[in-house]
């Protein structure tokens, strides 16, 4: 088990972060673009949502459904910078660098690809 494993198998037993689910038309989104695309569009949301030092409406600037990537940034902590310095130890007030954005779309899709392994262990 990898650290980042172990810190999301944490983070997933806080009980506002275990309600998560993907479900639905978000699971949906997986399942007909595929995690590769769905990849692509996390580093996307990260580099515009969450990378800037003082992200525009930060704390509030991630939706609770609408796109699978939302849904795992809330169930891996990954929501705002708050979070980020919280339990990821991420410090706010700088902009993310290429390392901590590759780390933070590496925890989103590792939690959505557990989303889809039964039989293993809750991330």
């Amino acid at each position: 088990m990898t650290a980042l494993d172990a810190r999301l198998r944490r983070i997933g037993r806080h009980p506002f972060r275990a309600k998560f689910r993907l479900r639905g038309r978000d699971r949906a989104v997986v399942d007909l673009r595929g995690i590769a695309t769905v990849r692509r569009h996390a580093e996307d949301l990260i580099g515009t949502r969450l990378a800037p030092a003082q992200p525009r409406n930060d704390g509030r600037q991630t939706p609770y459904r609408g796109h699978p990537v939302f849904v795992a940034q809330h169930a891996t902590a990954t929501c705002c910078r708050t979070c980020l310095e919280r339990w990821h130890g991420i410090p706010a007030g700088h902009e993310l660098d290429v390392a901590q954005r590759r780390y933070v779309v590496e925890a989103i899709c590792r939690w959505i690809e557990g989303q889809y392994a039964p039989d293993a262990p809750p991330p």
